[in-house]
This record gives C-alpha cells, sequence and structure tokens, in this order.
C-alpha cells in the first residue's frame, strides 16, 4: 500500500490550511469544546470531526514535554485525543539522538531537517505525529499491552490528523487511568506491575525497539493491568545509540519503581530484559477488515 511522504497534502487540507502564525503551544480547553458563542472552534478540532473522528472534547488529562492529552468522544467510544504542540514550542526540541541512524531518501528534505529551517521543522513535526502512530500499530499488532490506535493502520489516513494521535482511552470516560508514578500499590501490585514492565520492555525489544523513555511516568496501571504509552522516541537497533538508550531505559525503570518497594538496579534490570526478549512473546493481534 502506498504510503504518505513529507509535503503531500492530507485530505481536507485545503479546506483547513493555516495561514502562517506564531508557534502553537498548549491549547486552552475552552478553544478545543468551543464553550459560548463568542468562542472560535479550534482548527484542529474541527478537521477531526469533518473527519469522522471526534465528536466532543471533555476535559484535559495531562500536559508534559511535547503534547497535552484530552479525554474525548467519538464514533468509536470515548478516546484519548493527544495535541502535540508545534516543535518551536516544545520544551522538549533536540530529537536527534532518537532520530539517529534513520535513512531519509529525500536529499533535499533530509537537508530541511537538519538545518531546522520552518519547512524542515514542519517534516519534522509530522514525522513525530505519523511515528507515533506507526509505532501504536506495530505494537499493538504485535500483541503489546499498548492503547489501540483508532486511525490507520494506513499512514494515508493517519497522517490527516497531524498534530492529533487518537487512542483508545484507558480506563473510564471519569477516571482514566493513573500513570504507575501517581498509583498506589500494594506491595503484591508492586511486584506484579514490575514484573508486566520489564516483560513490556523486552517485548519491545525482541521486536528491535528500544523505548527511549521507559519509565512508570509512561506506564499507565489499569485493572492489575500495565499499558505502555508514548512512542514517538522509539529507536531501533539501526540507531548508534541504541544500546545506550537501551541501558537507559533500564535504568528510569528501575529508578522509577524504588517508590512502589522494588530495589532492582539498572543493570540487572537490563540483564532480565535482554533475558526474557529471548523467549516467546505475546499472541499478535488479528485486524478485522
Amino acid at each position: 500500500m502506498k504510503g504518505r511522504f513529507y509535503g503531500d497534502d492530507a485530505p481536507g487540507e485545503e479546506r483547513f490550511r493555516r495561514q502562517r502564525r506564531a508557534p502553537q503551544g498548549r491549547r486552552r480547553i475552552a478553544a478545543l469544546t468551543a464553550e459560548g458563542e463568542d468562542t472560535p472552534e479550534d482548527d484542529v478540532i474541527a478537521r477531526l470531526k469533518a473527519l469522522g473522528h471526534v465528536t466532543e472534547v471533555l476535559a484535559e488529562l495531562k500536559s508534559g514535554k511535547e503534547a497535552t492529552a484530552y479525554v474525548a468522544r467519538g464514533p468509536r467510544g470515548t478516546l484519548l485525543l493527544k495535541l502535540y504542540r508545534d516543535l518551536q514550542a516544545r520544551s522538549f526540541q533536540r530529537d536527534e539522538v532518537y532520530r539517529a541512524g534513520v535513512y531519509i531518501p529525500d536529499a533535499r528534505a533530509a537537508k530541511a531537517m537538519a538545518g531546522r529551517s520552518r519547512k524542515g521543522l514542519e517534516m519534522l513535526h509530522q514525522g513525530w505525529v505519523c511515528a507515533e502512530y506507526a509505532h501504536l500499530w506495530h505494537l499493538w499488532e504485535a500483541g503489546l499491552s499498548v492503547p489501540e490506535p483508532l486511525v490507520g493502520p494506513s499512514p494515508f489516513d493517519y497522517s490527516a490528523t497531524a498534530p492529533a494521535v487518537l487512542m483508545r482511552l484507558i480506563g473510564e470516560e471519569d477516571q482514566p487511568a493513573p500513570r504507575l508514578s501517581e498509583a498506589s500499590l500494594t506491595p503484591e501490585e508492586a511486584r506484579s506491575a514490575w514484573d508486566q514492565a520489564v516483560s513490556g520492555m523486552a517485548h519491545m525489544l525482541r521486536l528491535g525497539y528500544a523505548h527511549g523513555d521507559y519509565s512508570t511516568y509512561n506506564l499507565l496501571w489499569w485493572e492489575n493491568t500495565v499499558t505502555i504509552i508514548d512512542f514517538p522516541q522509539l529507536t531501533t537497533r539501526t540507531n548508534p545509540n541504541f544500546r545506550d538508550l537501551l541501558a537507559r531505559d533500564a535504568q528510569s525503570l528501575a529508578t522509577s519503581f524504588r517508590r512502589h518497594g522494588v530495589q532492582e538496579s539498572g543493570e540487572a534490570t537490563l540483564r532480565e530484559v535482554q533475558r526474557r526478549a529471548l523467549g516467546p512473546g505475546p499472541a499478535p493481534r488479528v485486524l478485522l477488515p
């Protein structure tokens, strides 16, 4: 199936194309919900509604370095809407360590991105969003415990939602799943969560991935199950920094679990992840036609 490339016009882009403007940072919830007659609707939300993905935005859930997550509704039920800030407006902007080793066949595009020109930043921004979708689809189809992506799997479809990523909400509409960093666990639950988190990292390694930011801050806890989130910086073995990122993930996981009473070293965690990666993975999911 033919994929999408940087610079391609997405469906409906002519209708919703914005004029050049200041970098978009965190969006106000009032603009997303269009509360009041004097509040214009956010153009991204208008586009998502026109594409049939979203019917309404309910509340802000969490704001991070690159994006803000919102609880929303759509034709397929309650969902999580992740809206990326423009690259220039993020507190985390330098992604070279994660993109190292990625081959870009278009020399002009590669030069624009390396030089971080206006067009290059637009390409990086689009690529960051599409990367999260692509990784989500690969991991979800492989049977890993990740949120179900709600647009795709064709890049033609999900590239049209940028700067938004839409996925199934973990938890309930009025009670989204907490991050493990914020959850209160019994000793038994903490050990179960640790085991699941180590296995999740091993499953990604088996597929040739390092998460790049793996800790209790990017793991959800719901109904005694760990769900892995936040994938735009996922990197592969082609990255010369792969081993360092993998070791850093193991250390971050071990360090962040200490508040739950789990005392493991980064080195021991990495060895266990590598050992488990040699074993069988979860059963793949089958996409229905």
